[in-house]
Order: structure tokens, then sequence, then C-alpha cells
């Protein structure tokens, strides 16, 4: 209990030095040094809660869509702390959590109302048009997060944002695990769990980690978005099997 208390008041002391960075000092940084911010923020964010991170592969340079699994909260800081320069798609509630919401708002996130289809379009504009600025754009198109061993379906409507703008998709996969588990429990936010709940657990467990595997860039152009879905939705699920 100890180790866990320990780990949370640390991470409010670490949010708040993420606040006061995004709000007096980002707006005088220039891309690259925003990009380095994120990064060293996220990078601290895991270690603080005792989480060791490794990755491997190489992203794509240039602007592209990054496709992941989703199982955590914490996804959005393992994959800033290998990509900082993501721009993810969120849910819209995210937005409002208590001081995360700031944080994740600065780094560029575009909210999504997942129950609207008419929001969803909007957002496939939104995204295309950050493409063809040079951006990369981050999205979870299990649309929610999972247990871990098994990929739940993928949502195809943000592909479209990729195929229209001719760039290319880049798989990513995130494992996260435990001593005695291939799968992480502890690290899992689903259900009616809620964020306390899960940061209680996380500050609690010992020996987490996460794995982060960046795979091979699909070329997309003139695709069909449902097919192309379900081939990356294919490579991921075979990677998390080995």
């Amino acid at each position: 209990m100890l180790t866990a208390v320990w780990r949370l008041l640390r991470l409010l002391a670490h949010v708040g030095s993420g606040l006061w960075m995004v709000h007096l000092r980002f707006k005088g940084l220039d891309k690259v040094a925003r990009h380095a911010a994120i990064q060293a923020w996220s990078a601290k964010t895991l270690r603080i809660l005792g989480i060791e991170l490794k990755h491997s592969g190489t992203p794509r340079p240039g602007p592209k869509l990054v496709l992941a699994n989703h199982v955590s909260w914490l996804d959005i800081a393992a994959v800033h702390a290998v990509m900082p320069e993501a721009r993810f798609v969120s849910k819209a509630d995210i937005k409002h959590w208590p001081l995360v919401g700031a944080l994740v708002e600065a780094a560029g996130t575009l909210f999504i109302e997942r129950s609207s289809k008419r929001d969803a379009l909007r957002v496939v504009h939104q995204t295309a048009a950050a493409l063809k600025e040079g951006d990369t754009v981050a999205v979870f198109p299990e649309g929610t997060t999972g247990p871990g061993p098994e990929l739940l379906p993928f949502h195809a409507n943000l592909l479209q944002a990729a195929i229209v703008t001719e760039v290319p998709i880049q798989p990513l996969l995130l494992r996260w695990h435990g001593p005695g588990e291939r799968f992480s429990t502890p690290l899992r936010f689903i259900g009616d769990m809620t964020l306390m709940q899960s940061l209680w657990a996380i500050a609690s467990a010992r020996g987490q980690g996460c794995e982060l595997r960046i795979l091979g860039s699909i070329d997309c152009a003139h695709a069909d978005r449902r097919a192309l879905s379900e081939h990356v939705r294919e490579t991921l699920a075979a990677e998390l099997s080995t």
C-alpha cells in the first residue's frame, strides 16, 4: 500500500508539472521542442508507475495513420514515449477528465463523439486535413478498450482519411504484461472500472511492463477501407499470438 500511495503522490506532482508546462511553456515552443516535452513527460509517467517500456521497429517517416490495439488509458503514454508526434483520435469524454483532459487536449488530440455518425464524419475530414498537413494521427480502431489477448471488431471509418490522402497505415501493437501474466490484469481498463480504480490497481502492481511493436507500414491509396481494416486487424492479431 505504501508503494501505491507514494507512486500516486509522485504522479499527482508529475501531472501538475505537465499542466504548468502546457499552460505556460507550450505556446513558446516549436513543434520539435513540443514533441520532446511530450515524449519525456510520457516516459516519466510510465517510470513513476513502475512500468518498464520496451519497443521495437521504426516508424515510417512523414505523415501516417497509426492503428493500435487498445487495452489501457496508459496506451497513449506508451505510444507518446516512442512516437511523440502522434495526434490521437479519442472519445470526447476524456477531454473532461480531471487534470488529464487538459494534457491530452494540449497534445493535439482530435475528439470524437462515438455515438454520433455525423461527428464521425467530421473527424474523418479533420483527420484527413491533419494528414495533409504532414501530421501523424493515431487511432484505436476497436473504439474502446479490450482485455488484451483478443482484439475487438475494428471500426473502419477513420481509415478513409488515409485512403483519400494516400498516406500509409502504420500498425502498432501494445502488450501490457506482468509477473506470470502474458497479458497484464492490473493494466486493463475495461467494463465498469473507474479511472480511480484503475489508478490504484496500476500503482499497487509490481513488475509491470509494456511491449510496443511498430510493424511494417502499409500503402493504402485506392484501397477498400473495410478490407484494409480487416487486414490490419489480422496483422495485429497474428502479432498478439507471438
